[in-house]
């Protein structure tokens, strides 16, 4: 059974940063695509970034240049870079990974697992 476990969230002034950390466990083989998706009050679930085992990137626009994904351990981990973080940031993120189907990487209905979240709060 495939697991992903976020770390790293928490408050933050606009214009801060924070770095966000996915863990996965039980995971073998094959180009196991990973993504941070972040659910907004009152919005519904939107990637903001994602990532393959052979180096391909992609960026929701309104986090490109402020936002970086990189992968770590053997591509057993993933962690998100947030700089110069707004209030429209606010979110609960969560990691994804595996892909269901080919399609946009940051389409969040295309992931098999997704982690238990953690909340990203922006102030003034």
């Amino acid at each position: 059974q495939v697991r992903l476990v976020e770390s790293g969230g928490g408050s933050v002034q606009s214009g801060g940063s924070l770095r966000l950390s996915c863990v996965g466990s039980s995971i073998s083989g094959g180009n196991f695509a990973m993504a941070w998706v972040r659910q907004r009050p009152g919005k519904e679930r939107e990637g903001v970034a994602a990532s393959t085992t052979s180096g391909i990137t992609q960026y929701h626009e309104a986090v490109k240049g402020r936002f970086t994904i990189s992968r770590g351990n053997a591509d057993r981990i993933v962690y998100r870079e947030m700089n110069r973080l707004k209030l429209e940031d606010t979110a609960t993120y969560y990691c994804a990974g595996f892909l269901l189907r080919a399609g946009d990487l940051l389409d969040p209905s295309i992931y098999q697992y997704f982690g238990q979240g953690t909340q990203v709060t922006v102030s003034d």
